[in-house]
Order: C-alpha cells, then structure tokens, then sequence
C-alpha cells in the first residue's frame, strides 16, 4: 500500500438494497482500518462529488448494491473524476445489472441459461415452459422483487411485485437443482458455495438474515461437476469483461449441468455474504479479502 492512499468507502445510495450497502460499506470499513488503511465511510447522495474532493480520496472501494452503484454509473462518475475504483469498470457493471443482456452474453460465449420470457407489461403471456416459474425484475439484485410462483393463478400477483421495481421483467423455468455459487478474485475462481436455504428460494430474508440459510464449503459436487461449474462461473465473469472480484450464480441441475443466472460485480460484503465465506474457506479472512480488493484495483488502474 503506498503512503498517500486515501479510501473513501462508498455505500448507502438510492437503490432498494441500500441497507445491506451500509451493512458492506461498515464491514468493509472496519477491515481497512484493522489493517491500519487510512478510509473514510461516504453515505452516496448528491454531494458525493463534493464528499470525494472534500475526504481527499485517492480510491474509492464502492460497496454499492443494485442501482446506481452497481450498474456502471458510479464508476462512469468516477472515471470523470479520475479516481480509481474496486471491482468492474463501466461497462461490466451495466452489463452485470442487465439480466437479458448478460444472458445473452453468456449464451453466445457457449455457457448454459435458463429459458425466459421477458415481458414489458404486467399482463400473464402463454409460457412455452411448465410451472414452477420463477419472476424477476431485469434489473435488480439481492432477489429484490423475486417470487417462486406454483401456478399460473399466482402469476398476476408475482408480476406486479417484479413490476414495482424494473419496467422489464423476466419470467423464468424453474431449474430444480442445487444453488452454488463461484467466487471470483481477479482472473481466478476461488471457489463454489453452495447454499441450502430455510425458504422456498434463495431470497432476500434467507441472504440477509443469519440462521436462515446454510453455506456449504466446497460445494458437496463431483469432482468433475465441480471443474465444470468453476470453469462456467469464471467463463461467465470473462464473458461480461468483469475485472477485481465478483460472484456468479449458478443453479446445477440433477444431471450435473450449471447454469448461469446472474454475475454480480459487486457481491455483499457482510457477515452472511457468501464471497467472504468462498475466501475464508481457501484461507482469506475478511480482511484479508478486503485488502487483496484493494490491491487488485491498484493494480488494475481501473
């Protein structure tokens, strides 16, 4: 670390995830100044620009989550401001948001997706797939706006919840299977998790509450299941041109095919976040973790 680094630890902001954005920015927060780091903690909101000159920050470690954060336009305002950053650069990270697009990303790079149907109204359209569905908005993370539907009579309430949060919405196959997880640190795959849920899906609660979700380290994978989901993840991130660190969710189906839903460019950081427990479980503390951060995006000059 050089001597005239100055962090300015960016959380908070605008978008439906900024609690767990604060619970990110506090942890991350805390690791740098055990590890002696001079940072400073900004709550994102219009005098950022101001807060950023004010704080004299050097680089900025955004534990953003969802809109305005994680979607490329921090790191766009940041890239005017010449200030390097953590984690992808802007083009990554509007990719990253945007399930449609990604998806149609990884596809081309040769990597298994669910089927989907994207709608731009709320009105139920016939489904060239069975039930189960899943609904998502198309550009939300943290599951927000997320529903496990049974039935096309619960269809109308799932897709107005999706509504509320993105005019684009995705209806999803169910793929039943193990939900796991590739962490990603620079241009290696640390690892997978897999996670076993006390819900009926990977939600908000279960991702955010301690005690509701199980974190298994290694995925309970075969081997060869295993090579294949940590080469889908990392082929996932490549194909989006993610850059420091990040995590991919796959669901592995019962015939050991992983499918790509998602890449997050900038995973939750806090004590229930599954990127730190992938680190811990190939020996990298959170702090550890914070600071190999830090250092990627130094090196990167992103």
């Amino acid at each position: 670390m050089t001597a005239e680094l100055r962090v300015g630890v960016l959380m908070g902001g605008r978008s439906a995830e900024r609690e767990v954005s604060l619970r990110s920015g506090e942890a991350v927060l805390g690791a740098l100044r055990r590890r002696s780091i001079d940072a400073v903690g900004i709550d994102v909101d219009a005098s950022v620009v101001e807060r950023l000159g004010r704080e004299r920050v050097t680089l900025a470690f955004i534990a953003l989550h969802g809109r305005y954060g994680e979607d490329g336009t921090v790191q766009g305002l940041l890239e005017i401001l010449g200030i390097p950053y953590t984690g992808s650069g802007v083009l990554a990270s509007a990719l990253g948001m945007d399930k449609v697009i990604s998806r149609t990303l990884f596809a081309a790079a040769g990597l298994p997706v669910p089927r989907y149907v994207l709608l731009t109204e709320p009105a139920p359209p016939p489904l060239p797939f069975a039930f189960p569905v899943v609904v998502k908005p198309n550009g939300e993370g943290s599951s927000v706006g997320v529903s496990l539907v049974a039935s096309a009579a619960d269809l109308p309430t799932a897709l107005g919840e999706a509504f509320r949060y993105d005019r684009r919405v995705l209806i999803e196959a169910y793929i039943a299977g193990k939900e796991v997880q590739v962490g990603i640190l620079g241009d290696r795959a640390l690892g997978a998790i897999e996670i076993r849920s006390k819900t009926a899906f990977y939600d908000y609660t279960a991702k955010y509450t301690p005690g509701m979700s199980e974190h298994i380290f290694p995925a309970t994978l075969p081997p060869d299941v295993m090579r294949r989901t940590l080469d889908v993840g990392l082929g996932a991130f490549r194909a989006l041109r993610g850059a420091g660190y990040g995590r991919v969710d796959c669901l592995v189906d019962q015939a050991g095919t992983p499918y790509v839903l998602e890449v997050n460019t900038l995973p939750g950081l806090t004590e229930t976040s599954l990127l730190p427990d992938i680190a811990r479980g190939v020996g990298l503390s959170f702090d550890d973790l914070v600071v190999a951060i830090v250092r990627e995006a130094q090196g990167s000059g992103a």
